[in-house]
């Protein structure tokens, strides 16, 4: 960041290579990711509104961010999961009308949801449909809210991608921590 001198909020990513212990620079997007709101929850730090400041010249220099608990974060797409005939998984948007939508409410959630009944998910856009944020005490706590608040999801006349967070999030490796990007 200082050597091109930018100057706002971005995200930047990189990859940690266990065997090596090695950490690699893969890249800076200058906008925040869909999974911001993870960090707000942990830091109480309302990220949007720090973008938002520094953009107009003001300073966040003075902000002093502290984690409190663990937070997930569950992308739930008007997905069905198919599987092709030599065993491999793809996700095939299901468009329609939301008939049914109960997300319920609670202390330590927050829904960024288009859902709703009578809501038409497009065939011609992303297929995210809602952003659910939990915080726990700790990664194990937080997962067994998580799972225990999906339980009472309920969203109908198009399919969604539930039935798998709830299967990943209750699998012995993704409890076990120990995973990564070949583990669906």
């Amino acid at each position: 960041a200082d050597a091109v001198q930018y100057v706002g909020a971005g995200t930047v990513e990189f990859i940690y290579d266990i065997p090596s212990n090695a950490v690699y620079f893969m890249e800076m997007n200058t906008r925040l990711q869909v999974e911001h709101p993870v960090t707000e929850m942990v830091t109480g730090v309302d990220i949007v509104k720090c973008q938002f400041d520094i953009a107009s010249g003001a300073s966040i220099e003075d902000l002093e961010p502290s984690v409190t608990g663990y937070a997930l974060e569950v992308l739930v797409n008007a997905e069905r999961i198919a599987l092709d005939s030599e065993g491999n998984v793809s996700f095939v948007p299901t468009p329609g009308t939301i008939t049914r939508c109960v997300m319920p409410e609670g202390e330590g959630i927050e829904i960024l949801s288009m859902a709703a009944e009578g809501k038409t998910v497009s065939p011609f856009y992303d297929s995210l449909v809602a952003q659910i944020i939990l915080r726990g005490a700790d990664r194990e706590d937080t997962i067994e809210r998580m799972c225990a608040y999906l339980d009472g999801v309920e969203i109908e006349g198009i399919c969604t991608n539930i039935p798998l967070i709830r299967r990943i999030l209750r699998d012995e490796q993704f409890l076990g921590g120990v995973y990564d990007t070949s583990f669906l």
